[in-house]
């Protein structure tokens, strides 16, 4: 894996030129726990229904339709008829007896694949509704008729059913998508059950059926697809596009690169007479970019989502990550690209493969007119036909729009978006985006104008335990955004402006959807159609409290003062350890702490990450307070007054005088206040105890090392004495092992003296090193040269 220190270099020149925003790893300002009250959710899920993978919303909003594993489910979504998100009627589908045994003898899961994956959900016409399913790996799709929302079925009373190969995959695992132009069926799948088959195909309505021509290898047999569209107006109308990713065979490199692409086919291809017979006539295909320039490639793409910006031009918002996951557990990046940039490269050169050199190069010969690839009207002559069986990759490639991606997110992988434009209090349409990750958070995120990037507004943690998001659809007359996962569905409002209490507070959250009122004192709800906005105030470019929530008649707002957070009480004994929570309102926001005056030395009081903790002493008690100070404007957060069991620490806090904090993850205001006295003492008396053990304990080792010492070394004594003048020592005995009876002499020369002796004396063995054992009267002779000569065990007499 590559070092990021090179990411980081290239991030550092390119920030002169790019927004901060691009560079830097965004944080969502505020991040709600999974079941906050702050931030409620709805939500629907069905016993014994799981994989809520497909939804279709019907025109007026009011009703979703869901496709399950082997189910399709309608939810009211509407507040007027009954609660939402309940259930009004259920479809069940499943696979036949015969489509199951067949799975499982192609050694496929009985348990988990062998079942009918809704995955084509579309509306045929205001009676009926069209969907297909993996059907155990035996693709088949049906009709739904809408007034009694059950399967059409055929005169005998079996469901009528078609086979569903080119409109659904085999594998629920396979990425696809389907969309309804004109009565026709367009769709990217898996063709074949091995699942190296990728297909563009064409089908129902009165149009000859076309597909992309595998042998061709228009598509790379790994093409996974993520959506497709239609746009409005005379650029995109009569053409449908397709977002996908696959192997590119243009590059020569050791590892295999993936790519994302786009690709176009035109709405009136009839095929060809002799050429290209039921096969696309029209398709084209070009590469897209997303990355900083001369940065690392974000090469995959995950989702995508359309916005009609006029009636002339739409732009693509996807979703990138890169093949290689740098950043831990990867990053991600969303690119915009406009149908005007994607046209221009259609319009552009074409590649080919040189034969002899197996090499992609550019295309530098004639063309004719109409160009091929156009959506002409008329038929193509054989030769164009010909030309576009192998001219079918552009030579330009796709570049966002800015020259750069909107948002970068590291260690997080969306795979996800669904996109809102909203005005805002000026007119301005601002664009919001909503990104599902793996693990199962929601961030929404606007795009600043003036080439600043995105700003993250909120993080929403949607379920207790860490899972992908499936789907997002959004209800934009509604204001609501419907979230698909394993076990359900949840409905999450775009707006969230209650949980914005201050003037301050509210225009610091930069949130398009809502805005302060200076004549109602709340931060509320945007909603153009109804109410008069021209008083409300909002600043979703710079989020500055200072300039805009300041006194103003004709606004009737307030000067951005602090919210005086009341204060709360905490009575502790003295020698105890208390805990001061700071809630982190802002991730963006740095916290500092205010203390008494009259403090004691400096590592009294400890400033973590959580909190603040410090030993409650005469020096220590008073008022603390945590600030937050954000884009410029400095605002209280907790109060807390620290007193002794005699309500005593009346001293005055010194606001000028600050403890720095960074970042606080914990949001509960309440205190912590623990004692460790009894523990303290305890501990102190057993290591009192432990150390007095110890010196005992070496005192009497060393008191019985002098004293075996003075036995053993050699001394002055009337015997020796005696020898030193000539005189002929006393009989010896020989030191035996066993009684002293009489035996052999000791080898050595060792002696003991007889038992009418009473002289002390030393045993003396020339040339050796003695070690005696007394508590066993065990001798050990060490020679000179370090080996032992015998180890003796004697008792004496």
């Amino acid at each position: 894996m590559p070092s990021a220190m090179p990411s980081r270099v290239i991030c550092l020149l390119w920030s002169f030129l790019l927004p901060a925003s691009v560079c830097a790893d965004l944080l969502p300002r505020v991040t709600f726990p999974y079941g906050d009250p702050r931030r409620s959710l709805n939500s629907f899920s069905q016993s014994g229904v799981s994989n809520y993978d497909v939804f279709l919303l019907s025109e007026d909003e009011q009703v979703l339709y869901v496709g399950a594993r082997d189910s399709v489910l309608s939810l009211n979504t509407s507040d007027t008829i009954g609660p939402p998100l309940q259930m009004l009627s259920q479809i069940h589908w499943k696979p036949s007896p015969e489509q199951i045994q067949s799975c499982v003898s192609k050694a496929k899961s009985k348990e988990t694949e062998c079942f009918n994956f809704i995955r084509v959900l579309v509306r045929m016409n205001q009676t009926h509704l069209y969907s297909c399913g993996t059907s155990a790996f035996s693709p088949s799709c049906t009709y739904i008729d809408l007034s009694s929302f059950s399967l059409v079925r055929h005169s005998n009373g079996l469901p009528l059913t078609m086979e569903g190969k080119g409109q659904s995959p085999f594998d629920p695992r396979h990425k696809h998508t389907a969309i309804l132009v004109d009565d026709e069926l367009y769709t990217g799948t898996m063709n074949n059950f091995q699942g190296n088959e990728p297909i563009i195909y064409r089908s129902l309505g009165a149009k000859t059926s076309l597909k992309t021509d595998s042998a061709l290898g228009w598509l790379h047999t790994d093409a996974s697809f993520v959506a497709s569209f239609n746009p409005s107006g005379t650029l995109g109308s009569d053409k449908v596009y397709f977002f996908f990713e696959e192997t590119a065979k243009e590059y020569d490199f050791f590892e295999k690169l993936t790519v994302s692409r786009v690709a176009r086919v035109c709405k009136n291809d009839v095929g060809g007479e002799k050429v290209l017979q039921k096969k696309w006539t029209t398709f084209l295909k070009a590469q897209l970019l997303c990355s900083l320039p001369g940065h690392f490639p974000l090469n995959v793409i995950h989702h995508t989502a359309l916005v009609q910006t006029s009636e002339e031009n739409a732009i693509f918002y996807g979703v990138f990550t890169s093949q290689w996951h740098m950043g831990g557990s990867g990053s991600s990046a969303i690119c915009a690209f406009t149908l005007e940039d994607i046209e221009r490269v259609f319009n552009g050169n074409y590649k080919e493969l040189n034969k002899d050199s197996l090499k992609w190069t550019t295309y530098s010969g004639p063309l004719s007119n109409p160009r091929p690839g156009s959506c002409s009207k008329g038929t193509s002559s054989d030769q164009d036909l010909s030309f576009m069986k192998e001219h079918y990759l552009m030579e330009q490639k796709v570049h966002p729009s800015g020259g750069h991606p909107l948002l970068i997110k590291q260690n997080t992988r969306y795979i996800k978006i669904a996109i809102h434009q909203t005005p805002g209090t000026s007119g301005n349409l601002y664009t919001v985006m909503f990104l599902g990750t793996d693990k199962g958070a929601l961030h929404k995120a606007v795009v600043l104008d003036g080439n600043r990037g995105s700003h993250i507004i909120e993080e929403i943690q949607l379920f207790p335990e860490p899972e992908a998001v499936q789907n997002l659809v959004l209800a934009q007359k509604k204001g609501i955004l419907y979230v698909g996962f394993s076990k359900g569905v949840l409905q999450v409002r775009l707006a969230n402006c209650s949980v914005y209490s201050s003037c301050s507070d509210c225009i610091l959250a930069r949130d398009p959807y809502c805005a302060w009122d200076g004549h109602s004192h709340m931060c509320r709800e945007t909603h153009p159609a109804n109410e008069n906005m021209k008083a409300w105030l909002q600043d979703i470019e710079f989020g500055n409290p200072n300039a805009t929530c300041e006194v103003s008649k004709g606004r009737g707002a307030q000067r951005p003062e602090s919210t005086w957070v009341q204060v709360e009480n905490v009575t502790v004994p003295l020698n105890s350890i208390v805990k001061l929570h700071c809630p982190q309102l802002s991730a963006l926001a740095n916290y500092t702490w205010t203390q008494p005056q009259r403090r004691g030395p400096e590592e009294q009081v400890m400033v973590f990450r959580e909190a603040l903790r410090f030993v409650v002493n005469l020096n220590t008690l008073g008022l603390y307070e945590c600030w937050a100070s954000e884009n410029g404007f400095r605002y209280q957060v907790a109060r807390y007054w620290v007193m002794g069991p005699n309500r005593t620490g009346t001293i005055e806090v010194v606001p000028g005088q600050a403890l720095e904090n960074g970042g606080y993850s914990e949001r509960s205001p309440s205190n912590n206040v623990q004692s460790y006295w009894s523990q303290f003492v305890t501990v102190t008396v057993l290591l009192s105890l432990t150390v007095a053990g110890i010196l005992a304990l070496a005192l009497f080792s060393y008191h019985e090392k002098v004293k075996a010492k003075s036995k053993v070394q050699g001394c002055s004594t009337p015997e020796t004495a005696k020898l030193s003048h000539g005189e002929q020592p006393q009989e010896k005995a020989p030191l035996n092992v066993g009684h002293m009876t009489g035996g052999p002499e000791f080898q050595n020369g060792g002696y003991q003296t007889s038992a009418n002796s009473r002289q002390s004396c030393c045993l003396q063995v020339e040339g050796t090193y003695e070690v005696m054992d007394l508590d066993n009267n065990r001798l050990n002779l060490t020679a000179a040269d370090g080996e032992t000569t015998k180890d003796s065990d004697s008792k004496m007499d």
